[in-house]
């Protein structure tokens, strides 16, 4: 039998919100398997291999998990961090091919579901999640002069080919 992990409420429908998440995620994430194997894949990766329409449903279904979640009072962190998941997942699964087979092995739904549990059993990702945010972007930025850089080269490179 399952532990409830999640915070007591007076209210039996007040959980149904978070089991639905994880059924959801369950759904999106783990709900096939290849046979003789323990490799398990749901229906985002095979949306996901339908050009654009595919990202945006599997993108937007996330989305929706992490606004119940927002709704239940979860805190900053543990939804910067699933947002997290979720950009990842939705930036690197737009790439084709690379990103398809990216799409069966990096499941953002199951890794924000994890975050629930540490966040709500063990006490994890507390916080505002300023800081993490703060690394993102520092990270962008350094990224994007990374690749104003190599334009600027590159563009010197072709000029002086003529």
């Amino acid at each position: 039998m399952e532990r409830n992990i999640y915070p007591k409420s007076n209210n039996t429908k007040d959980n149904s919100p978070i089991k639905w998440v994880e059924r959801v995620s369950y759904l999106m994430d783990e709900s096939l398997k290849i046979p003789g194997t323990n490799f398990r894949f749901g229906l985002d990766p095979i949306l996901n291999l339908i050009p654009i329409v595919g990202d945006i449903s599997g993108f937007a279904v996330s989305g929706m998990l992490v606004l119940t979640m927002a709704k239940k009072g979860v805190s900053n962190k543990v939804i910067v961090l699933m947002v997290l998941n979720i950009v990842l997942d939705f930036v690197i699964g737009a790439i084709p091919i690379i990103g398809n087979i990216f799409d069966f092995t990096y499941k953002a739904n199951s890794r924000n579901i994890k975050l629930l549990k540490e966040h709500y059993s063990e006490n994890k990702h507390q916080g505002s999640g300023k800081n993490i945010v703060a690394i993102i972007l520092v990270v962008l930025v350094i990224v994007l002069i990374a690749l104003v850089y190599g334009l600027i080269r590159v563009t010197e490179w072709v000029i002086n080919m003529f």
